[in-house]
């Protein structure tokens, strides 16, 4: 961990924008320090983006968009950090849709999900990968 899911309306923006961005997150979480120390474990990153073709927003005008970001995490960071972490990452996602946001309507979110090792099973070979 940590895994950012991005959830966004089809009439957003293209696979090549989205791919950007999410390469962009992947580099906002990577870059998350706390006492010079990184908060995330390189090899546990993942930002994957699901394009929703079927939605309804607000009062269903066909020009309006979503995303929304669920930021799933290990448990024992403290308040600050996680709140640090999420104020970054929808720095970044608040940027990157500015434009849109002021030519239609849009809702931005982003949601921390911590959760305990004891319901997560894991078989992940990248972290050693990324030592060498």
């Amino acid at each position: 961990m940590p895994h950012l899911t991005l959830e966004y309306s089809a009439n957003l923006a293209d696979a090549e924008r989205i791919g950007a961005l999410c390469s962009e997150l992947a580099q906002c979480i990577d870059a998350q320090r706390d006492n010079g120390e990184r908060v995330f474990p390189l090899g546990g990153i993942r930002v994957r983006a699901l394009r929703c073709e079927q939605y309804c927003i607000a009062d269903g005008r066909p020009d309006a968009a979503f995303m929304h970001a669920n930021f799933k995490i290990g448990a024992g960071r403290s308040d600050a950090v996680k709140k640090a972490a999420g104020d970054a990452l929808f720095a970044v996602l608040k940027q990157r849709f500015a434009v849109e946001f002021e030519r239609r309507g849009l809702a931005l979110s982003l949601e921390i999900n911590e959760f305990s090792e004891a319901g997560s099973w894991k078989h992940n070979n990248l972290h050693a990968r990324l030592k060498g």
